[in-house]
């Protein structure tokens, strides 16, 4: 069932002790530049460097014990996968990840670090769903979708949960959106915990499923091309179900703006996050006028980035 208010509660005690409860910043100098004030909310310094180490927590905590004997498998592009992985690390069972071959060095080798098993795919959605599909045939491993699991979307709603908690007068959301277990769980936060507040999703133009779905009320796959690895899965049904219902607008950023916003987020917060983290922030960026004068709460999703790759970006910005 889609995640309600208890369930959310429940899954934030049930992973309390697993997962930090991530700091709230704040830049003078970035509200200057976007004209409104912005608080920030920074899973990139979660365990694993993203918000994905809940959404994985609760739901293999929610296994039962038999389903857990062999295993736990899923599809990822890095931050899901690091998540699965340490989640069956502190269960002591096994992981076994199925990425796509174009998976950035740094998240493989988080993979590895926690004792996960990878298996490399073509980068195409039904890939990695056939390769999923094939492993867990031949280990017998319980799967653990990256998104379109309501355990998953409700430990995910927790990163909004505990910005409503560290912070007050927010007018507005954004989070970015790949698969959606981000986006649908911060709307069913705002829904449950601040009615009336705007939740908005933040996407790579060159990976723009959600928005093009929003438009046709049904879901949309592209052929994605994104530095913002992180966010070119398409949504699935149970997040798409949600996002439509309680998410206000979708919008997109180029690749463009997205490395621009995340150099002054390296420089002006003095973080590291990765291209998926910063297009929220250059969503407001780009649509300055409909953020003027609010408060509005940025979610930074992950840190997760090679260090030479990002001198690359910023090289070629």
């Amino acid at each position: 069932m889609v995640p309600n208010k208890q369930t959310i509660e429940d899954a934030h005690k049930r992973i309390a002790n697993y997962v930090i409860r991530t700091p709230i910043l704040r830049s003078a100098a970035l509200d200057g530049i976007a004209g409104c004030k912005l608080i920030f909310k920074c899973e990139n310094l979660q365990e694993i460097g993203a918000f994905k180490a809940r959404g994985a927590m609760n739901a293999a905590l929610l296994l039962r014990a038999d389903d857990k004997t062999k295993g736990i498998a899923t599809h990822s592009s890095g931050n899901h996968a690091q998540a699965v992985a340490r989640a069956a690390k502190i269960l002591g069972i096994k992981a076994y990840i199925v990425m796509p071959n174009n998976s950035s060095e740094i998240k493989r080798k988080g993979v590895k670090e926690l004792g996960g098993e990878i298996f490399l795919c073509q980068p195409t959605q039904e890939a990695r769903e056939q390769s999923l599909k094939d492993v867990i045939q031949r280990t017998g491993a319980a799967e653990i979708h990256p998104f379109n699991n309501y355990n998953v979307i409700a430990g995910q709603a927790t990163v909004a949960k505990e910005l409503l908690e560290d912070t007050s007068g927010l007018d507005v959301i954004i989070a970015p959106v790949g698969g959606g277990g981000l986006l649908s769980g911060t709307a069913l936060t705002a829904k449950y915990f601040s009615p009336g507040l705007d939740v908005i999703g933040a996407e790579p133009q060159g990976a723009d499923d959600a928005f093009r779905s929003m438009k046709s009320g049904k879901i949309e796959r592209t052929d994605p091309n994104s530095i913002a690895d992180g966010l070119l899965t398409s949504l699935g049904e149970k997040t798409f179900d949600i996002i439509r219902k309680e998410v206000k607008e979708i919008i997109t950023a180029t690749d463009k703006e997205i490395i621009e916003a995340m150099r002054l987020v390296w420089e002006r917060l003095k973080i590291i996050v990765e291209p998926s983290a910063a297009v929220p922030l250059a969503v407001v960026f780009n649509s300055r006028e409909k953020f003027l004068g609010k408060r509005v709460g940025i979610i930074f999703s992950g840190g997760n980035i090679d260090l030479d790759r990002a001198c690359q970006l910023f090289s070629q910005s």
